[in-house]
């Protein structure tokens, strides 16, 4: 992966990280149940694909 791969693949992370960050206050702040829902929802989703970028930047760190 070239350099510039890689600080994509940071720069991606960090996005999803912030998302995951946003979501989970969002979760805190709600009262409302099916909001709530929807945000868990969302919360999996971008914890999902950050896993998935960090396993595709530890495998290419692997190689």
């Amino acid at each position: 992966m070239t350099q510039k791969e890689l600080l994509y693949m940071e720069d991606a992370i960090g996005h999803e990280t912030n998302l995951v960050d946003i979501c989970q206050y969002t979760i805190d702040s709600l009262q409302d149940k099916s909001l709530k829902t929807f945000m868990k929802g969302q919360l999996k989703k971008h914890e999902s694909l950050k896993q998935k970028l960090m396993k595709v930047l530890e495998e290419s760190t692997n190689e």
